[in-house]
């Protein structure tokens, strides 16, 4: 069993309030639910979702495993704040990053509202994508290294919407309860960095890092109205394959040492999508100046900057480097959390299970400080322990502070099905394909 480090009891204070807080949100069915995330976070392996009836924590009996994602109506706003009452008051900048992923359902055609979602397929040649659920992230990034990225809000994408409006959506609802001195800066992939997006977090209180595609055509400011014909709208072309319509960059600036080798920092002002020409924006090309492994040809990266404007060169490149902590959050949100472990019969069975994925990932975060390392026979030790690691050792600090949790109370044994009582057939649903 792991053991408990000698860091202060106001950890475990902190933990414990909480998970008090968080289980008064829960809303219907709170024990339950409580239960089966605590059975989540002792689990490790599952083939089956009513396995975690079997966990020590999980004090009822399995079809309460059911029941819970059925009854259950978690507060998500509620949670939001929550989650957002643990960020440190010192912090200048609050590093959050967006993105979404598939939870893949290609057989369940009883579930309503399947999209066609994008799935990155190993096969070579198969079209990358999925029949399932979009679900839309914005997580808080805490370090400046390693893996934890503790999410703030984790919604589905219904099918009329789209990830640029949900995401913007998300910005705006974390934004807007941010403390006043505190500035966010969310950083995305190259599917946000269009116009549509551009436009929507116009007039959010936010700074923007966003990968650009390398085969983009931007615009220059427009040069001063001659006085003759309608005024220019837009400037010269600035085409990302032609470093010839570059021009001179506002600022360039060499970094010798970085764990990609020497890379060459360059950045432009005042460039914009054809469809935004009032919302300009700072553009960040990054260039490694030593070749790869076999000769290959140096990679390249496109960034946009808009908001407030940007720090040195020198800083911003390792800022965007920490968007691929959300990737690491879903692998660990779907092979160590279960997440899509569970068969929901409708959306708001799955919606219900998402927003336990959180929740589970703040306890482990505050839960840090409290373990120590405790690696299996065939793992290195950590001096920065990861989620995982965490994981492994939190028996024995569940085991300490108990659970807010009230005991069940047996009422006897349902009467099952009706004898002679028809059993129809449920209605099947087409997948909604978006424009």
């Amino acid at each position: 069993m792991p053991t408990l480090s000698s860091s202060p009891t106001t950890h475990l204070n902190k933990l414990t309030a909480f998970r008090q807080a968080a289980y008064s949100n829960l809303g219907a069915a709170r024990d339950a639910l409580f239960e089966l995330a605590d059975a989540v976070l002792l689990t490790p392996h599952l083939n089956s979702f009513a396995e975690l009836s079997q966990a020590p924590v999980f004090r009822r009996r399995w079809p309460s495993v059911y029941e819970a994602l059925q009854d259950g109506r978690p507060d998500r706003h509620a949670l939001r704040q929550l989650y957002q009452h643990q960020l440190p008051d010192d912090l200048p900048r609050v590093l959050l990053m967006g993105d979404h992923t598939a939870w893949p359902r290609p057989q369940a055609s009883t579930l309503r509202q399947r999209t066609v979602e994008h799935q990155p397929n190993p096969v070579p040649g198969a079209k990358p994508i999925t029949v399932g659920q979009g679900y839309a992230t914005l997580a808080w990034v805490p370090e400046a290294y390693g893996s934890w990225a503790l999410p703030l809000l984790h919604e589905r994408l219904p099918s009329t919407a789209n990830p640029l409006t949900q995401a913007a959506s998300q910005l705006r609802a974390v934004c807007a309860d941010l403390p006043d001195p505190t500035r966010a800066l969310a950083l995305f992939d190259a599917e946000y960095g269009c116009a549509p997006f551009r436009h929507q977090t116009t007039s959010l209180a936010c700074d923007v890092l966003v990968r650009l595609r390398s085969n983009l055509v931007l615009y220059t400011a427009p040069p001063p109205y001659s006085g003759v014909g309608r005024p220019a709208v837009h400037g010269r072309k600035f085409k990302f394959r032609d470093a010839r319509t570059w021009g001179k960059p506002l600022a360039d600036v060499q970094v010798a040492a970085s764990p990609f080798g020497p890379l060459r920092c360059r950045c432009w002002a005042q460039l914009h999508f054809k469809k935004t020409a009032a919302l300009p924006m700072w553009v960040i090309f990054i260039e490694r100046l030593t070749p790869t492994r076999r000769g290959r040809v140096p990679r390249h990266l496109w960034l946009a900057w808009w908001g407030h404007p940007p720090p040195p060169l020198t800083e911003v490149w390792p800022l965007y480097f920490r968007r691929y902590t959300g990737d690491h959050w879903y692998r660990f949100a779907k092979q160590t959390l279960h997440w899509t472990c569970p068969r929901c019969k409708t959306p708001q069975q799955a919606d219900c299970w998402s927003d336990l994925m959180p929740l589970l990932t703040w306890q482990l975060w505050l839960a840090r400080p409290v373990v120590s390392d405790r690696p299996l026979p065939w793992q290195k030790t950590q001096r920065h322990l990861t989620p995982g690691r965490v994981r492994q050792s939190l028996g024995a600090v569940l085991m300490r502070i108990g659970t807010p949790t009230r005991p069940p109370k047996p009422r006897g044994k349902s009467p099952g099905w009706r004898a002679g009582r028809v059993r129809a057939k449920a209605p099947r649903y087409s997948i909604v394909k978006k424009r």
